[in-house]
């Protein structure tokens, strides 16, 4: 095992009914410290139930024309992770024909 470690920090400042107000992070290695972001998607893996656990979190002045976009640029980022550890070509070009799908029904414009 290697010695080296890297940490990612996120710092979550609730209201009084425990909504989110204001979202940071901190990944050093990446070059972000402090960073203020208002919606965050965290999935894990338990390999003992075979099974994601998440976090999902975002805060409450975070716009809903903004969440639209977040989504659909989190599910493209997605089909390339999922080609990425698959190799899946095939599987990769569906899920890219949903990402346009979303796009297009939301009336998002593509970049």
């Amino acid at each position: 095992m290697s010695g080296y470690k890297s940490e990612i920090k996120i710092d979550i400042e609730l209201d009084e009914n425990k909504i989110p107000e204001r979202l940071k992070w901190t990944a050093k290695d990446g070059g972000v410290e402090d960073e203020i972001t208002k919606a965050m998607l965290l999935s894990v893996w338990d390999s003992k139930k075979k099974e994601s656990l998440r976090i999902d979190l975002w805060t409450k002045d975070m716009p809903v024309d903004e969440m639209k976009i977040f989504f659909h640029q989190t599910l493209v980022a997605m089909s390339d992770t999922f080609y990425r550890a698959t190799q899946d070509e095939k599987m990769t070009e569906t899920m890219k024909d949903f990402c346009d799908y979303f796009a297009e029904k939301l009336e998002l414009k593509q970049k």
